[in-house]
Parts: structure tokens; C-alpha cells; sequence
């Protein structure tokens, strides 16, 4: 059978070839059209609807990430008074990020900046030079060749200028693009009541890459700091960094290779540390303060009938109040003090010198005088001997040790003979009051009862084991260890009884250290040495938090309770011999509605420019389940009678009115 194609025309069949062809090159056609115009549609809409997001993914692991330091949490008062609080602001920040090998770019900035900072900042305050922005980036500039030191590349950023003004942060977001390194970013500065409340006990903050040597930051290499950002250097702000700390947060700009933002930033806020709640009372405290001050001026003039209790050289003092159930030191004095404000953006090296001598807080470590570099040495610090105040504790180590009993009576009528060099001791000016028990010898401070019936009994006993077996039982009182604060740097006081024997004998040696002239401690342990012998053998751990607290809510998440660190077991009637004499003049004490335990002291020591004479105090009230501990010491002031009581008295006053509990009932 043949093909129909056989039978059909030949040129039929080339048209019909023709429009085949024809119709597949014509769908040909049309199918790339369209999809020619998908295309189209497709790239209009990645390049129109879709490409800041590709953009941003183009750039994904090309992002400039700013840690922002986490936000302090505040400091209170007892009384809620804010004492340190974190203000929010705007800082500049500069960072290298490829080095200094192209050096225009960060020469540029560092002009515009210059211009800009100095046209929209404040008028009152001095301008930035190039120089200074130089400095600030952490960069050596030489201002002569206008070129760089070399650098290498830093991932913190250096931050140029804080708390920014809103003209200064507007123009500096808007023309962002024109600067090269340049970051705006919200931090946190902290700021100090203008009053100095406690301001060394409270502490300051300086950058973490200024804490190198301190083994406290050390241990927290993992902790993620931030070399720029601020961190307790002493007092509470540094005991308590890890509760005030919070966690930094994070601002992130997508940058294409050039290093130029090409999108919105993303924010990781920081989160706020915990709040404190001290147990520092601001009206007691501030009333401390300002007693210290007055009684520096009074001695420095005082009435005539009191002339010959001036003391020229008094130039500072040292005052703490605790209470003696708790532990709570309502009340933390060392002055003269100073603005902590200064810390804050770096101190300034020109006011460092001015304020050097009152950084310490000197009722705890040991505090220059405040007198110029070269006279230092003519003076006494802020750790000295105890003086008449030893007394108590002096009758109540005989008595524990059996060198004599409550009516141990000696004759007081003439300095006592001790050695074989026929050594003297005499009371202070020259007073003898006869027949006297324990308890008198206290309230008349009698240097030959405690020579004869403590220092040279003791001595006999222990002979050259006398400076370790002394130690051991001023220890009981917090005298020669630390007081358990926790404070920095906190000194734990001295003996020189071992000392002193090289240069004299150990007889020698204990009848001073009886009256208080071979161991040196601090206000702090003065105060705790107090409120053992107020609480009749509990030595209680100061404490200074009340609570800390959430900063959302203001809640409580932690509290502290009394800690009793040792007990001092005695018969009472030991306790009666002692505190019954704590009845030594005091001007001021002797005028308060409730009564008041306490011993003077004058402690003599010899510095290089001869032998100085300090004001000393150790008190409690009441005398019968007291509430508040005092001690107070006044270098180079003299009597404590005139030079430390008149203090004493103006802070039991203020605690009385503010708190309650002496005289009047407890608030």
C-alpha cells in the first residue's frame, strides 16, 4: 500500500514544511518573551521590594558591632537618699579598624570633629583641640609632621567626648557617613550626691583596663568586661561590682568591604545591675562630717579660756558609728574628703595632686596627712597608737588572767619605778589620785595602776612570749585582725610590742603596750572594739548593705543579718568593773540626755619632727543595753577629751533625733 505522502504534491509539502517551522520559531519566541519578562519582574522586585533585606544578607558577617557597658545599678542611703546613681547619655567613639597605614581618613575626622565639638558643645566648657581627639582615639599624633604613629587595628572603641548634647548627637547621627570610625552610643555615667556622703567608703569607678593588677578583677577574666567600661576601684562600688555590674549590651551596623554602613542597626540593650540599700544613715552621716570639720576649726582657735587645748596641726579626722546589735555603720567619716565626681570620663592629672591625700579612706587603711609631700614625714597618718583607750581592755585582760580581781586596789600617789634602769611612768599631767580599784583607775586613766597591776604582771608571766600572748587577747576585740568588713584594702592594725622589746626590754615593752602605746589600728576596729565591750563580749561584723535590690521593682533579693564573729566570755562582774570607769571627761558626752560609756585618749607618738599628742575616743550608749557605738580619732588633736569627745557627742545626737533608741523611742 503506498503512503499518502507519496501521492501528494512536492511543493504542497514544502509549504506545509514552511508554516511547521514557521509556527515553532514563533512559539520559540514567544516562550522567551515571556520569559524575558518574568525576568524582569523578577528583578525589579529583588532590586526594588527585596534588596535592603539582600543587602543586609549580602553584608551578613560584615557587621560593626558597639558593646554598650552594662547600666550601673544605684547606691541609696538607709534613708533612701540616692547616693550613686547612672545617668543615661550619649558618648562619641572612635575606632581603628584597619590600622593607621591610611591615615587621611582619621586625620580628616579628627579636624571635622574638632570643628564640629567645638561649635555645637558646651560654650562654658573648654573646647577639644585636634590634640585632645588625638588623645582620646588612642592615638600618637605629632602635630608638627601632621602624621600618625603607627597603631594597630583595636576592636573596642575609644570614646572621644561623653554626655553629648542633642546638637551634638544630631549632627554627628546625620553626617555619620562622612565620618570615618566615627560611632554615636547610649551609655551610662555615674554620678555622686554633691553632698560627699561617705564618699570614700562609697568609693569610685575608673576603666577596667586601669584594674590590670588588681587580683579581685583577675578572677573575672571571663566575665566578658569591656576594657572601656567603668568598674569599682575601692569601697563598696568595688566590693559589690559583681552585684552593681548588670550585663552590656550590643549596637550592630551592617558595613559593605569599604567599612560604610548600608542599613539600620540592630540594639541589644544592656541590662542594670542591682541597686544597694546601705545601712549608712545621710543625716547621721552627714552630721559626722561636719562635726569632724567644726571641732578641726575650733581647735585650730579656740575661746580663750580653752587656749591651751589648741591644736594648730589638727588637719584631719576619722569617725564611725555602729550599731551595736547589728553591726550597721550608720555613720563612716574621713575627712577632709572629695568630690568623687572627679572620676568620672578619667581624673584630670592637673586636680589629682589637690585631692590625693583624701582618696583613702582613712578610718580603715592608712591615709597620708594632709599636709604638703615634703612635710609628710613631721606628721602622723590616720593609723595610730590607742592611747587611753586600751584601758578597759587592758583591766579586763588582768582580770581574765588573774593578775587581778575587781578589788585589786593600788596606791596612785607617785610615778611608778619599773627595770633596772629604774624606768618612770607618770600620769598625765602629773595627777595622782591614791587608793584606786580598777574601775577608778579607768575613769582616771592611771598610767602607773595599769603599768604596775597589767604591764609588768603580764610581763612576768609570759616573758618573751608577752607580744604574741598580748596579741592573742586584743585579738578577741578585733584589734590586730581585720574586723570580717570585707571593705578593700582594709588594714588589720599593728602591734610594735616585738619591735619595741628589740630596742628596750619586753618589761618595757608591756608596760606601754598596758596604757596603749605599742599597737596601732584603725577607726573601724576602734568602733568594733567598742561595741564588744558595749555588748559584753560579741564581736559583731560590720556591715554597711542593708539589702540589695531589684531595679525593676525596687523588691528586696537579698537581705544580711547580724554576724557574730567571736564571743568574749567573762563573768559579769568583770564587765561591771570595766564599763562602770567608762566615765572619762568628755565635753559634749557629759551634756546628753542619756548616758554614754566612754574612754579618752591621747595617744603620743613620735614622728620626725618630734613627738605629736592624738585625740582619741571610744564610747557606747546607752550604758545599759546600748544601741550605737562611737570612735573617733583626731590626728595631732590633742587631748581626746577636747578633740574627739565634742564629735563623738554631735553623732549620738543626730542618731538619737533621726533613728531613735537613746533617749527617745526607736523610729
Amino acid at each position: 500500500m503506498k503512503s499518502p505522502y507519496t501521492e501528494q504534491d512536492p511543493a504542497k509539502r514544502e509549504a506545509d514544511k514552511r508554516i511547521h517551522f514557521t509556527l515553532r520559531i514563533n512559539i520559540f519566541f514567544f516562550a522567551t518573551f515571556a520569559l524575558f519578562c518574568v525576568l524582569i519582574v523578577k528583578l525589579s522586585y529583588l532590586q526594588f521590594v527585596k534588596g535592603p533585606e539582600l543587602q543586609i544578607a549580602k553584608t551578613n558577617g560584615m557587621n560593626t558591632d558597639t558593646a554598650i557597658p552594662p547600666i550601673r545599678g544605684n547606691i541609696l542611703s538607709r534613708d533612701g537618699i540616692p547616693i550613686a546613681t547612672s545617668n543615661s547619655t550619649e558618648s562619641l567613639y572612635f575606632r581603628v579598624e584597619g590600622g593607621t597605614k591610611n591615615q587621611e581618613p582619621i586625620i580628616e575626622t579628627a579636624k571635622k570633629l574638632e570643628k564640629i565639638l567645638g561649635e555645637l558643645g558646651d560654650k562654658n566648657l573648654p573646647k577639644m583641640t585636634m590634640e585632645d581627639i588625638m588623645k582620646a582615639m588612642d592615638l600618637d599624633f605629632d602635630i608638627n609632621k601632621q602624621k600618625l604613629k603607627p597603631k594597630t587595628p583595636y576592636k573596642e572603641p575609644r570614646r572621644i567626648k561623653a554626655n553629648l548634647n542633642k546638637e551634638e548627637v544630631a549632627y554627628l547621627l546625620s553626617h555619620r557617613d562622612e565620618l570615618h570610625g566615627v560611632e554615636v552610643v547610649e551609655e551610662s555615667i555615674r554620678v555622686y550626691d554633691q553632698r560627699r556622703i561617705a564618699a570614700q567608703l562609697v568609693g569610685y569607678l575608673k576603666k577596667y583596663d586601669d584594674t590590670a593588677n588588681l587580683n579581685f578583677y583577675k578572677s573575672r577574666t571571663d566575665d566578658g568586661y569591656l576594657l572601656r567600661e567603668t568598674v569599682g576601684f575601692d569601697g563598696l562600688e568595688m566590693m559589690y561590682q559583681d552585684e552593681l555590674r548588670g550585663k552590656p549590651g550590643k549596637k550592630s551596623y551592617p558595613v559593605n568591604a569599604a567599612g560604610k554602613i548600608v542599613g539600620n542597626g540592630t540594639l541589644e540593650k544592656p541590662e542594670k545591675g542591682k541597686n544597694l540599700r546601705l545601712t549608712i544613715d545621710t543625716n547621721v552621716q552627714l552630721a559626722a562630717q561636719q562635726a569632724i570639720m567644726d571641732q578641726l576649726k575650733w581647735l585650730h582657735n579656740p575661746p580663750s579660756a580653752y587656749a591651751k587645748f589648741a591644736a594648730p596641726y589638727a588637719r584631719s579626722g576619722y569617725a564611725v558609728a555602729m550599731e551595736v546589735e547589728t553591726g550597721k555603720v550608720v555613720a563612716m567619716a574621713s575627712m577632709p574628703d572629695y568630690d568623687t565626681n572627679l572620676w568620672t570620663g578619667g581624673m584630670d592629672p592637673k586636680i589629682y595632686p589637690q585631692v590625693k591625700q583624701f582618696v583613702n579612706n582613712g578610718t580603715i587603711r592608712n591615709s597620708p596627712p594632709n599636709f604638703p609631700d615634703d612635710q609628710q614625714k613631721r606628721h602622723p597618718s590616720s593609723i595610730l597608737y590607742l592611747g587611753s583607750t586600751i584601758k578597759p581592755l587592758s583591766i579586763l585582760i588582768g582580770l581574765k588572767e588573774g593578775l587581778i580581781t575587781p578589788g585589786s586596789y593600788y596606791n596612785d600617789n607617785a610615778p611608778f619605778v619599773y627595770g633596772k634602769d629604774k624606768s618612770t611612768v607618770r600620769n598625765s599631767d602629773n595627777h595622782y589620785t591614791g587608793m584606786i580599784s580598777p574601775t577608778r583607775a579607768i575613769e582616771v586613766s592611771s598610767n602607773t595602776y595599769m603599768s604596775a597591776k597589767i604591764g609588768i604582771p603580764f610581763y612576768n608571766k609570759y616573758q618573751r612570749k608577752s607580744g604574741e600572748a598580748w596579741e592573742k587577747q586584743v585579738a578577741e576585740f578585733g584589734l590586730g585582725i581585720t574586723t570580717g568588713s570585707g571593705l578593700p584594702w582594709e588594714y588589720d592594725g599593728m602591734s610594735e610590742i616585738d619591735a619595741a622589746a628589740k630596742t628596750s626590754s619586753y618589761q618595757s615593752a608591756m608596760v606601754f603596750a598596758s596604757w596603749g602605746q605599742n599597737g596601732k589600728y584603725t577607726t573601724l576596729q576602734l568602733t568594733q572594739f567598742a561595741a564588744t565591750l558595749g555588748s559584753r563580749g560579741k564581736r559583731i561584723k560590720p556591715q554597711f548593705v542593708e539589702e540589695i535590690l531589684d531595679p525593676a521593682d525596687g523588691k528586696a533579693v537579698k537581705g544580711y543579718e547580724p554576724e557574730v564573729l567571736n564571743k568574749v566570755d567573762l563573768p559579769k562582774v568583770y564587765w561591771d568593773t570595766v564599763i562602770n570607769g567608762m566615765k572619762s571627761g568628755a565635753e559634749g558626752i557629759d551634756k546628753l540626755p542619756f548616758p554614754v560609756a566612754r574612754k579618752t585618749g591621747t595617744s603620743t607618738q613620735q614622728v620626725s619632727g618630734g613627738t605629736v599628742d592624738n585625740a582619741v575616743l571610744i564610747s557606747f550608749a546607752p550604758v545599759q543595753n546600748p544601741k550605737l557605738a562611737v570612735a573617733v580619732v583626731i590626728p595631732e588633736g590633742g587631748y581626746g577629751r577636747y578633740g574627739a569627745a565634742p564629735i563623738a557627742a554631735k553623732i549620738f545626737e543626730a542618731y538619737d533625733q533621726h533613728i531613735g533608741g537613746l533617749s527617745t523611742p526607736k523610729k
